[in-house]
């Protein structure tokens, strides 16, 4: 097993320190609200992440009476979103990626694209050539 490089406190310390009963902890555990490291002697073990999730459980008890319910709900919900969020970021890394490897390497006309891709610089030229370019106007002739 490796050892671990992160700050562990026992129930006691953590109980004392956000003035809790051991006892209300041990709920938390049990309703999956916490889920605590153990040690080879089977002492519950707060990671700074685990204090980091009991101060947000405080905080929507305490400060804005939300059940325990309502509590596994949220972060539940907070769990989803900071997953959603991890996706999207991974996504648009990728379309970057993409993107950037297209703009040094843009595909030929006989590609496989979809979606033909045109470069910027042929956008441009088009569009220049466009504007110098005298619209034809038809004009009606009228007879007096």
């Amino acid at each position: 097993m490796a050892k671990r490089n992160k700050a562990a406190y026992m129930i006691s310390a953590v109980a004392e320190q956000y003035n809790l009963h051991p006892q209300t902890l041990r709920m938390y555990e049990r309703e999956g609200l916490l889920k605590p490291s153990r040690s080879d002697g089977n002492t519950r073990l707060y990671t700074d992440e685990d204090i980091e999730r009991l101060e947000v459980i405080l905080q929507l008890t305490r400060e804005l009476g939300v059940n325990l319910a309502g509590v596994e709900i949220i972060l539940n919900m907070r769990e989803k979103m900071e997953e959603m969020q991890r996706q999207i970021e991974q996504f648009v890394a990728s379309l970057n990626s993409e993107i950037a490897q297209r703009v040094r390497h843009p595909a030929g006309p006989d590609s496989q694209a979809l979606v033909p891709v045109v470069s910027v610089s042929s956008l441009v030229h088009v569009e220049t050539q466009q504007r110098f370019v005298e619209p034809k106007v038809r004009r009606k002739k009228v007879s007096a």
